[in-house]
């Protein structure tokens, strides 16, 4: 890592802060730390659950928290001609192919074979492009799938990273198949938008939860593909809820905002409990 380490935390405002997201902006802030930049990132896409208000109460809980950077925040639904531009150069690559199928008809291809994420890997059931000039004539939208195979033939193998603490980590791209990089709703993916925004915003050391761990694997492809420079990575520990699971905004987890709420000053959610375990056990 460099001697000034350029860190993000990258929230996505589809429910209010909780203390996960405490925990993952206090490990890329310390990682800067008094020499690097710590930045922040809106991944905002999904414009049906990422709205204007929760993207305002946000910013308001970090704020509150100290948490705001100092420096602008990219927001991503601003940038969305950006993606679209990665995606156009991907298809004329020739990495590309519409895809048509359902989650069931993908499941049900799979035949419960699982990727490293836990996901159901596609086989490339669409690669066959003239199978699907038919539904592209009748306006029909598909998703674009990345060809993983032709991918990692130019790249000339599945790429490693670096992962703080433990060295190089052999890469599984290959197995999770021909991964969405197009979607139909948004337009364009998580996997894409992230890997363009680090690059774009010049992050040297990504700091992330442990749940992003395997994805790492799809990113190193994006980035090799894009030429784009490859950063460091730090997984984190995750809170979790009584029941084991993951702290989420879905499940209606404590937010911070609640804690405000019942009286709770910044510097006691700072200094809670679970944010102070999930630091330690990183």
């Amino acid at each position: 890592m460099t001697l000034s380490p350029v860190t993000r935390f990258a929230p996505s405002p589809t429910g209010y802060l909780h203390l996960g997201h405490v925990v993952s902006a206090l490990h890329a802030r310390k990682t800067a730390g008094p020499s690097g930049r710590f930045l922040m990132r809106i991944e905002d896409i999904d414009t049906t659950r990422c709205t204007p208000a929760l993207t305002e109460a946000l910013r308001e809980d970090l704020q509150w928290l100290g948490l705001w950077p100092v420096e602008p925040v990219l927001q991503q639904s601003r940038h969305m001609g950006a993606y679209a531009s990665v995606l156009d150069h991907l298809r004329q690559r020739g990495l590309l192919y519409p895809c048509f199928c359902t989650r069931s008809d993908i499941a049900a291809a799979a035949s419960g074979q699982r990727a490293p994420d836990g996901s159901a890997p596609y086989p490339g059931t669409c690669r066959t492009r003239a199978l699907n000039t038919g539904a592209l004539e009748s306006g029909r939208a598909p998703t674009w799938r990345l060809d993983m195979q032709r991918a990692l033939n130019e790249i000339h193998g599945v790429p490693s990273w670096y992962e703080a603490g433990h060295g190089r980590i052999a890469g599984r791209a290959d197995e999770f198949g021909d991964i969405v990089l197009g979607r139909r709703d948004t337009g364009v993916s998580y996997h894409l938008c992230v890997t363009h925004d680090d690059a774009l915003q010049g992050v040297t050391c990504i700091t992330r939860g442990q749940d992003l761990y395997a994805a790492t694997s799809i990113h190193r492809v994006i980035q090799t593909l894009m030429k784009w420079p490859e950063p460091e990575y730090r997984h984190h520990a995750l809170i979790l809820d009584e029941s084991g699971k993951k702290l989420s905004k879905r499940d209606g987890a404590e937010g911070v905002r609640a804690l405000r709420a019942m009286g709770w000053p910044a510097k006691d959610v700072l200094a809670h409990p679970l944010v102070v375990k999930a630091l330690a056990d990183s």
